[in-house]
């Protein structure tokens, strides 16, 4: 069953049905109970109508053998006194039930008394010729020269002038009512099914037709799983619903995939050219003092371990990032902070006013130290720092009076190892990550970093966070 059932085309065909079904048997089911009370109405009327028409001649004072509803033409009709004898009743009724009396042969009156009259304590007081304004009905059966129908009776009261209070009932058969009903009922039994059928096709077939596309971007990101080629895209279906949105979506979601693992590509292969230099110089000057102790370089191989200590630190600290580490809660004075990094700099100002941000502090001194670091390695004399607020933002602002950031490049320098052509040498240049690293720090802070042009004509970069 869970297997029948396990696509999406399934569910919807049997959820639409079942709804479907549900609205038509209830549907049926009131047209049906309306159908049979209309016709049960009709039948009354007709009754009630028959019943007046005798209590009429009886009012007027005709003899029973001379009323005209006695033919059984239209109905049974019976006439009871007020003692429930039938004094009255159609011709051929054999059989009858429903009514105050079941009886179907006249009974004899009894010999009327001078001082009995109490004919107005059976029913309504009625004046000698008036007919009742009010109807009883009843349903029973009754059988008229050998056919058996059911029947809808009407019972209509009248005070006549000499034969006191009498009750007229007459019938209007249900024979059209009954037939109605099983007619529409035949109907529907077999008109429903047929329906939902055709529900069922109609549904199953749009629903195949709605997720046609669905089945082809599953293809297709099969087919880029297996194949690992992330320049492949799924097909877009010109509908502008929500498959097309997910289609879109999902092909943007691939560049996305597609851009990070170019990135992280290009990040171990340029991590692996930055590190093949020192640890090749490193290894040559080793091979050297191993062959001959005398001409053992020590500076330039401390120097080219501390250049691998800080390029395995920053490419940790950039691995984190990505990773989405996220900084701590507490509060920082930036003022402090860049008083502390400025400490021991040559040629190194500070005008720095408090402000608190939150943040992880060895994080928020690593991008001043990586500003500070890149404005020293390009200032000809001095480098000022500033920190004051804007609003709601704490503004870190790291002046130099180098040649400045072209403006085509304020982006890029911005990359990961991306040096300039004046700072192409890796001894002077570095590796390329620390204005990186400063960028994914401030924006994991929630800040920006951007590169613009100082008061003297040199760099400026502003780091910007929201202040705590």
């Amino acid at each position: 069953m869970r297997r029948l059932f396990g696509s999406v085309r399934a569910r919807a065909t049997l959820g639409a049905t079942l709804v479907v079904a549900v609205a038509l048997v209830a549907a049926g089911a009131a047209v049906l109970l309306s159908l049979r009370s209309n016709l049960i109405g009709e039948a009354g009327t007709q009754a009630e109508r028959s019943a007046r028409a005798v209590a009429a001649e009886l009012a007027a004072g005709t003899p029973y053998d001379k009323l005209s509803g006695l033919d059984g033409d239209d109905g049974p009709v019976q006439v009871v006194d007020d003692d429930k004898r039938l004094v009255a009743v159609s011709e051929d009724l054999e059989r009858i039930s429903g009514t105050d009396s079941g009886q179907v042969k006249p009974q004899p009156a009894a010999s009327p008394t001078g001082d009995d009259d109490d004919s107005d304590d059976a029913g309504e007081a009625l004046e000698p010729g008036e007919i009742s304004g009010e109807t009883v009905f009843s349903n029973g059966s009754a059988t008229i020269d050998g056919e058996a129908e059911d029947y809808r009776f009407a019972a209509v009261e009248v005070e006549t002038h000499d034969r006191g209070h009498l009750t007229v009932y007459a019938g209007s058969p249900l024979a059209a009512e009954h037939g109605a009903v099983r007619t529409a009922l035949t109907v529907m039994l077999i008109g429903f099914p047929l329906l939902l059928a055709v529900v069922a096709a109609v549904t199953w077939l749009v629903t195949r037709r709605a997720l046609r596309p669905v089945e082809g971007i599953r293809r297709e990101m099969a087919a880029i799983t297996h194949s690992e080629d992330l320049a492949r895209r799924v097909p877009e279906p010109d509908t502008h619903d929500e498959i097309a949105r997910l289609a879109s979506t999902t092909n943007e979601t691939l560049a996305a995939l597609e851009t990070s693992v170019e990135r992280q590509r290009r990040f171990v292969a340029d991590a692996s050219h930055e590190l093949r230099s020192p640890i090749a110089s490193l290894r040559t000057q080793l091979e050297v003092a191993a062959a001959h102790p005398e001409l053992l370089d020590l500076d330039g191989a401390v120097e080219d371990t501390v250049r691998l200590q800080r390029l395995a630190a920053d490419l940790l600290l950039l691995a984190r990032l990505d990773a989405g580490e996220r900084p701590s809660d507490a509060k920082i004075d930036l003022a402090g902070i860049a008083r502390e990094e400025a400490e021991g700099r040559t040629g190194v100002t500070v005008d720095a006013e408090p402000a608190e941000v939150a943040g992880s502090r060895g994080q928020l001194g690593r991008v001043l130290a990586n500003l500070l670091d890149n404005a020293q390695r390009h200032a000809r004399s001095a480098v000022t720092v500033t920190v004051r607020r804007e609003g709601d933002r704490a503004v870190v602002g790291v002046a130099d009076d180098g040649d400045g950031v072209p403006e085509d490049d304020r982006e890029r320098i911005f990359e990961r190892f991306v040096r300039l052509d004046a700072a192409r040498s890796r001894d002077d240049g570095g590796a390329g990550l620390g204005l990186a690293i400063a960028r994914d720090v401030a924006v994991r802070h929630g800040g920006t970093l951007t590169a613009g042009r100082g008061p003297a004509g040199g760099a400026l970069f502003e780091l910007r966070l929201p202040l705590a």
